[in-house]
């Protein structure tokens, strides 16, 4: 794994060297923009709208629009400045109960490994986390982005998530259209939560895909092909809700698929259901004890 950043966990005086790894990769395909008339793709331009011309990336500064096209300008070493000495140390501030964060909170999970000669400091930290609960609350900044963070125990590897600050949480209230004194049927809450019950079970991360991204690998080996791809039309959907009957028909998918019963059973459950129609199949046969006689006769005379 190509190492993210460099620098020491600090949690009073002791210091422990380590390295960054993403824990995570991103696996969207990605698209490129390109002429149709001629296949070739696209290329993006740097390009100054009132000098009308290309500007190469030494011409470049970075700006802060403090007024509408008003600007003050950075170099480079200006911000570097700044975060150096930031950059260097991920300093733990508190030790708090992972359940008292709200996931909202969490944005990229990532691993540290040990740096240079700080395994047993490693160590002893990932040991007094696991043996106390607690996940260390810090502050980073990768690539000249300050960010809190989680530091936690995961499968024997110290992980950390890095956070939102609390003023980057937009407030709920700022959320349209919510709904407000509704009164909730209560025939409706109880098959709702009976579905809930029935779609509850124990967290499996492998059963979960990308379906979308199985179907675009599909369509794309057609089209590499050459297949022809016919799209079939989606299915208009209505607005309009039962909610009654949508959730009588969850509850119904829902329910565990019967198993085969095997051989034994299916055998005694056929002679149980053939026992009742005996006496129907004897009643409908009323000749054949007439033959029956007729036989013992016909061995009589002979």
């Amino acid at each position: 794994m190509h190492t993210v950043w460099k620098g020491a966990i600090s949690f009073g005086l002791v210091h422990v060297p380590v390295k960054m790894f993403s824990a995570t990769e991103d696996k969207d395909i990605s698209m490129r923009y390109v002429h149709k008339e001629c296949g070739s793709p696209l290329s993006y331009v740097r390009k100054c709208p009132v000098c009308d011309e290309e500007v190469g990336w030494e011409e470049i500064a970075k700006g802060y629009e403090y007024e509408k096209g008003k600007f003050v300008l950075f170099e480079k070493e200006e911000l570097e400045q700044i975060t150096e000495q930031a950059n260097k140390a991920i300093a733990i501030l508190d030790f708090v109960d992972l359940s008292e964060i709200d996931p909202i909170y969490f944005q990229k999970t990532y691993y540290l490994a040990p740096d240079q000669a700080g395994g047993n400091a490693y160590q002893l930290l990932k040991e007094a986390m696991q043996q106390s609960g607690k996940i260390g609350i810090a502050k980073i900044s990768i690539r000249s982005k300050s960010s809190l963070a989680a530091i936690r125990v995961l499968d024997e590897c110290l992980a950390i998530e890095t956070m939102f600050y609390p003023d980057e949480i937009r407030p709920v209230s700022q959320v349209p259209n919510l709904p407000e004194n509704i009164q909730v049927n209560d025939k409706e809450l109880g098959m709702a939560q009976m579905l809930i019950e029935q779609l509850s079970t124990p967290f499996e991360p492998k059963k979960y895909g990308d379906d979308y991204r199985e179907r675009l690998l599909d369509l794309i080996e057609h089209k590499v092909a050459g297949e022809e791809i016919k799209i079939a039309p989606a299915k208009q959907e209505t607005n309009v809700i039962d909610l009654m009957a949508a959730l009588q028909a969850s509850i119904e998918a829902a329910k565990p698929v019967a198993t085969d019963p095997g051989p034994a059973k299916k055998t005694a459950r056929g002679k149980a259901k053939a026992k009742p129609a005996e006496p129907a199949a004897a009643a409908g046969e009323g000749p054949k004890p007439k033959r029956r006689k007729t036989a013992k006769k016909n061995e009589t005379v002979s």
